[in-house]
């Protein structure tokens, strides 16, 4: 990169902040939330993949010292988009910018909203630098948990999950309790799933489901891949792997609990037999305000829940035949290692190739289950490792993808 992002910051009493994935769902929502509160917070840094358009529209509201566009391509179009703009917001691009601009001396905390496995090195270089991390990239620890969790204990950064189930759990721990620790008196974690939209579909119907169909979840606003992830429900399975390290409980502590109305985020269940519980209108910028103003509360421009209106609360079992990405992740976890990283690359190959119309929905599974049959694991033991074993997962799952259509044009 040509220009150094070491500047000096004469407004350090109010705390800097770097948005990765600044124009996802999260990252809007959080932006959303900052609005509300002039002076409070500080935008340093702003990120993208691609979408310079909207990158440039949240700079001129937020005058970030920094944007970043992750796809190198793109920086040109950045420069002029900024300069069009009449501001002195200085243009990178590129995995290394990302990762640097998460690390800023001036930065305290770091959203880390970046969709998949590309949030994972920046997501670890803020650690590294012990920021406060308002994590939304599950699969930072779904891929390298113990690697991660060890550079927030070295470095003493602070975690604070944005996923609303861990953001509910992290509300309903004991006083005291910190990210990565076994709670006291912890029974079980309760971690609630909308089932999404097919929840009730009969099964012979489900491989003509659409992509339109699959991202229009019932209760959230969320981005294709992850509307994909909840309609399988192996964004539930993630979860579960999140949970793990987050909360320092096995899996099989771990109940997923359907709930269609999503208005139970998550519970705790005690040993005195207390269940404790974190209830809200299904909308992101409550957690994403948890996380920015903890352990003090802000206004979010959420609506009060009205329980009156919701009028009832439905609960049931998942059920794997109809979900088997949930079970695979569960075996993930059992497994170890580079499992869960293998999980991970072989869902997000075959959601991407579900949404573009190259696989079927019931398909997603397969080729999961398929790579994890297929591809070795191995331990956990550098950022290395798990990159390797996430490429050579990418790699056999493609590989799966081509013969499924093969198969289907046969």
């Amino acid at each position: 990169m040509a220009h150094s992002t070491q500047a000096a910051d004469s407004s350090r009493s109010v705390p800097g902040i770097t948005v990765l994935g600044a124009t996802g769902s999260i990252g809007t929502s959080t932006l959303d939330v900052i609005g509300r509160h002039p002076g409070h917070y500080r935008v340093v840094a702003l990120t993208a993949n691609r979408a310079v358009g909207r990158l440039v529209e949240q700079c001129a509201r937020h005058r970030p010292e920094f944007a970043v566009v992750a796809d190198l391509a793109q920086l040109p179009v950045l420069e002029k988009g900024l300069r069009r703009a009449g501001l002195d917001t200085r243009a990178l691009a590129g995995p290394e910018a990302l990762a640097e601009v998460a690390a800023l001396p001036q930065v305290d905390m770091v959203m880390a909203a970046i969709v998949g496995a590309a949030g994972l090195v920046p997501t670890l270089a803020a650690a590294r630098h012990g920021k406060r991390v308002l994590l939304a990239n599950k699969e930072a620890l779904v891929m390298s948990g113990a690697l991660f969790m060890e550079e927030v204990r070295r470095n003493r950064a602070t975690l604070v999950p944005i996923d609303s189930e861990h953001n509910a759990i992290f509300q309903c721990m004991p006083p005291g309790f910190t990210a990565g620790t076994r709670p006291a008196g912890v029974r079980r974690i309760l971690l609630t799933a909308s089932g999404g939209p097919f929840r009730t579909t009969p099964l012979e119907e489900l491989d003509q489901v659409t992509p339109e169909q699959a991202c229009a979840h019932p209760n959230w606003d969320m981005g294709r891949k992850i509307s994909v992830d909840s309609a399988t429900m192996m964004n539930k399975g993630l979860e579960v792997i999140e949970a793990c390290w987050l909360f320092g409980v096995d899996a099989e502590r771990i109940q997923v609990v359907l709930h269609p109305q999503s208005v139970i985020h998550s519970l705790v269940d005690y040993d005195d037999g207390s269940v404790l519980a974190e209830l809200g209108n299904p909308d992101m910028r409550t957690p994403i305000a948890q996380a920015l103003a903890w352990p003090e509360r802000i206004e979010s421009g959420v609506e009060p829940l009205d329980l009156f209106a919701i009028g009832r609360l439905d609960f049931e079992a998942p059920n794997l035949a109809r979900f088997p990405c949930l079970r695979l992740a569960y075996e993930a976890w059992r497994a170890g290692g580079t499992a869960p990283a293998i999980l991970n690359a072989a869902n997000e190959v075959a959601v991407a190739a579900f949404l573009d119309g190259k696989l079927g929905f019931p398909r997603i599974a397969a080729v999961i289950e398929d790579t994890l049959a297929r591809c070795p694991v191995q331990d956990v033991d550098a950022l290395e490792t798990v990159l390797a074993s996430d490429a050579q997962a990418r790699e056999m799952a493609r590989a799966a993808v081509a013969a499924s259509a093969g198969s289907r044009v046969a």
